[in-house]
């Protein structure tokens, strides 16, 4: 794509007056960098996987506040993880940290590792122990 051509839609990027780094053809042919405030098919490709997520993070509180999972899946979808991704963070195996989404094994758990998760995902122990899905 030549300099000239690189997309300028509005995007949530233009929103944040961020612009994305693009490579482009100058008038020679050379390529060089160009700015970017947004593309349509990206900013609707973006869009869709948030609505995503975010149906994701109200699924996870729902099956915390039942008592189906635990607190863990949920900030584990807040911070946009997986399991393979939290385990990398907590320094354990992953079926391991997928045992510990159990509510029944979670209110096991020491403060001790409760911690790590807590580092993890930003947040005090307290605040992962006491999250109900409110």
């Amino acid at each position: 794509m030549k300099k000239e051509e690189v997309p300028q839609d509005k995007s949530n990027l233009s929103k944040s007056n961020m612009k994305e780094l693009c490579y482009a053809t100058d008038e020679n042919g050379n390529y060089t960098t160009a700015l970017s405030s947004g593309w349509e098919p990206k900013t609707i490709a973006l869009e869709q996987s948030m609505l995503e997520i975010n149906e994701r993070i109200e699924q996870a509180k729902e099956d915390v506040k039942l008592g189906l999972v635990s607190p863990i899946v949920y900030f584990m979808e807040v911070c946009k993880m997986d399991w393979m991704t939290l385990s990398g963070y907590v320094g354990m195996w992953t079926w391991r940290v997928k045992r510990h989404g159990k509510p029944s094994v979670f209110k096991k758990l020491s403060n001790k590792l409760l911690a790590k998760y807590a580092e993890a995902f930003e947040i005090s122990v307290e605040e992962l122990k006491n999250y109900k899905g409110e």
